[in-house]
């Protein structure tokens, strides 16, 4: 209200309109396409959950992927008049133990009678150990390196139990067995026996069992797969596909099944269906509504803004705010400017928003401190950061920091709500909560290629931005996926930021060849992980550390390079960041380029986001001249 500039009836008017916005957007949210807020709870027998298309009594599911359950525990496939224990499930097949029932060292070979049909084939991703082979080089050494167990569950004897008897050879080595092969075809080579274990893509420890990989027949999916689903190519059924729900989406990729579910995460757990709160609205309600209510909006929103700029600005204990002055500087990045606000927040209420910073609201913890889910008292959820702080000096240096920061303005930087500064306790950040949470947690669902290139290249040109754009420097010290949080359009939005003054770059580098290991190999790194797959990258074994969830050998021959260039990026700053031949500018630069390669490749990108990164910034030419050309300023 603004009694003081506006007549009583304007002010009225003002009010009315104000209200019948509220109605408006009420009815605009309201009119949206209702989704489950859960998957449906799968088929049980024992332990095993059994999803779609595999079914105990299912009528709209194909007979071949019908089980049996023995003793309401014990699961059977039946194919080809063979009935095989199920052992384990995959999301691209199933393991099963071999039809005779002691496990052996070695089994004859004939004793697997399996023949490839369009719905089974046993898998690339298995190992055999053969029994005393005339021919030797059949054996391959290569996968002599995976951690294979007996019968009583222990190691296995140079991968065979059985010491210079055995030969180990991989079923994607492809030159002795091919798709379609049964096990007695190693019988040409003089072998006598074999043992069988699978060992999946991305690492190098077996489980004993014969894995088979199910899919459908291409042309049975159309009707078959949910909308929201995509199809993938089987790897030993040819003509075959599976049904994979897209990013952002969750269940079983099938309509008789349980479908693909938005899903997103809220408070560190996945979450479905209307609670991500993304809504689908009618759109020709919607035109007819902006149609009608378009003027009203203006001239209420008008009304509005008159009183607010009229309006004095109080302050209150619960609540304070910070007016920043306009922020000038030398550099490009962009910083608020005009009337912004960020807010002053006390210690308690930041407690009672994360309920006493309970470990149940822990989301990721590192060497800058620990985030936390919260929910303020007014329903905003967001993320809270306490810092790490040691001595006084330090809480003095952060402060400068975070103000410093809360003045920068950029797409790929989480929104700073605001933070607290209370003497006796670490300093708090709050962040917005992008809706899709971190990167981390969308890592775990499976991530498609094109999204995992582009949310490191928006980190690494930010984390560039801010090291050279700015004085002085603003360096994140402990970028990792727990740290990448993704809005609704899967653009990154960083957090967490180190904001000692004490930071060393090559240390961010090698944070960095961390996070593109992650986001190659799908899992996180610790430091030895990290030396093995650096070892295997340079010994020309990248699909072993691959994430399984990629399906390496069904990518596009692009994307597979793509894979191998940002393993090789994430060698070389581990082996040249620390000596500074290789920084921030470059890893940036070469991350762009092949995030751009993928504009017109199908991959989900939003036109120029990419290069909006760089926008109105020195660094965008820097990033486009040759590595010899750029001079960097020492930090």
């Amino acid at each position: 209200m603004c009694p003081l500039f506006l007549p009583s009836s304007s002010s009225s008017s003002a009010l009315f309109l104000l209200l019948l916005l509220l109605l408006t957007l009420q009815t605009l949210t309201s009119i949206s396409l209702s989704q489950p807020e859960a998957l449906p709870s799968p088929e049980k027998c024992g332990n095993f959950s059994i999803s779609f298309p595999f079914h105990l009594s299912s009528f709209s599911s194909p007979v071949a992927f019908r089980l049996t359950c023995a003793n309401s525990s014990t699961l059977f496939l039946h194919i080809n008049h063979q009935t095989y224990r199920v052992i384990e499930f995959f999301t691209d097949g199933l393991l099963v133990d071999f039809p005779s029932s002691p496990c052996r060292q070695f089994n004859d070979l004939r004793s697997f009678p399996f023949s490839t049909n369009q719905f089974f084939s046993i898998s690339f991703e298995n190992v055999i150990s053969l029994y005393d082979c005339e021919d030797s080089s059949l054996c391959k050494a290569g996968c002599e390196s995976n951690v294979l167990f007996g019968c009583d569950g222990r190691e296995e004897d140079e991968t065979s139990g059985g010491g210079d008897i055995g030969c180990c050879y991989p079923l994607s080595d492809h030159s002795a067995w091919r798709p379609g092969d049964d096990f007695s075809v190693f019988g040409k080579y003089g072998c006598r026996g074999f043992s069988s274990w699978v060992v999946p893509r991305g690492t190098n420890r077996g489980k004993r069992g014969v894995k088979l990989e199910w899919a459908i027949p291409r042309n049975s999916s159309e009707g078959t797969c949910d909308p929201e689903a995509r199809t993938v190519n089987a790897t030993a059924i040819q003509g075959s596909v599976r049904c994979v729900c897209r990013d952002g989406f969750a269940g079983d990729g099938f309509v008789h099944g349980n479908g693909c579910l938005r899903s997103c995460y809220r408070d560190g757990n996945e979450v479905y269906g209307n609670k991500c709160e993304i809504k689908k609205h009618n759109g020709k309600k919607l035109t007819v509504l902006a149609g009608v209510l378009a003027p009203l909006f203006i001239l209420g929103s008008l009304l509005a803004l008159f009183c607010l700029l009229k309006r004095p600005v109080t302050t209150t204990h619960e609540g304070q705010h910070f007016d920043h002055s306009p922020t000038t500087t030398t550099t490009s990045v962009s910083f608020r400017k005009g009337y912004t606000k960020t807010r002053l927040f006390t210690y308690r209420e930041l407690e009672e928003a994360t309920k006493g910073f309970q470990d149940s609201q822990k989301l990721t913890q590192g060497k800058t401190g620990t985030i936390y889910s919260g929910n303020l008292k007014n329903g905003t959820r967001v993320l809270v950061h306490k810092v790490l702080c040691e001595n006084q000096i330090e809480f003095l240096e952060i402060s400068s920091q975070i103000d410093h920061l809360s003045a920068v303005l950029h797409r790929n930087l989480a929104r700073i709500i605001g933070f607290c500064m209370d003497i006796g306790y670490n300093p708090v950040v709050v962040y917005e909560y992008p809706v899709n949470g971190s990167l981390e947690d969308r890592l775990r669902l499976g991530l498609d290629w094109c999204k995992r290139v582009n949310i490191v290249a928006e980190v690494a040109g930010l984390l560039a931005l801010l090291q050279y754009e700015n004085y002085p420097p603003i360096l994140h010290n402990n970028i990792g996926s727990g740290y990448i949080f993704l809005d609704e359009d899967f653009q990154a939005k960083v957090t967490g930021f180190g904001l000692q003054r004490k930071q060393r770059t090559d240390s961010c580098m090698y944070d960095v060849a961390v996070l593109l290991l992650e986001i190659v190999t799908g899992s996180k790194q610790r430091e030895e992980n990290v030396t093995q797959a650096l070892q295997r990258i340079r010994c020309g074994k990248l699909e072993e550390i691959v994430d399984p969830s990629l399906y390496f050998h069904e990518q596009p021959v692009v994307y597979r390079e793509q894979i191998g260039l940002v393993a090789d990026i994430a060698t070389r700053c581990v082996l040249f960041g620390g000596d500074g031949k290789f920084g921030m500018v470059d890893a940036a630069r070469e991350l762009l380029q092949i995030a751009e390669n993928n504009g017109g490749g199908g991959c989900d990108k939003k036109g120029d986001g990419i290069e909006e990164t760089f926008s109105n910034s020195s660094l965008l030419q820097m990033i486009s001249m040759s590595p010899d050309s750029i001079y960097l300023p020492k930090t």
